[in-house]
C-alpha cells in the first residue's frame, strides 16, 4: 500500500475538516474529511497513513510542487502514526 504524508487541512464553515495527504512526489493524493468535533474527541491526526492504490487521485497540476515539499517534510520529521 502507497504512503501518503499529510500536506494541508481545510476548515469549512459546516464544521468539517478536509484534510489531504500526498505521495512524496506530490503527483498522488488522499483527501479524508471528518468533522471537526472528531479532532478533539478521537484519536487526531496523523502524520502519514498507508491507503489503498484506489484511493489515491491525481494532484492537480499546479498543486504537485506544493504536495511534494509539505510531504518529504512530514516524512522526515515524523513516523505514520505520529499525530499532529
Amino acid at each position: 500500500m502507497p504512503t501518503v504524508w499529510l500536506v494541508d487541512r481545510q476548515f469549512d464553515s459546516k464544521g468539517l475538516v478536509r484534510l489531504t495527504y500526498a505521495t512524496e512526489d506530490g503527483e498522488r493524493v488522499h483527501t479524508k474529511e471528518l468533522a471537526e468535533q472528531r479532532l478533539v474527541t478521537g484519536d487526531g491526526i496523523t502524520a502519514g497513513r498507508e491507503v489503498d492504490e484506489s484511493a489515491l487521485g491525481e494532484t492537480p497540476e499546479e498543486e504537485v510542487e506544493r504536495f511534494a515539499t509539505e510531504a518529504s517534510k512530514m516524512a522526515a520529521d515524523h513516523d505514520l502514526d505520529d499525530r499532529v
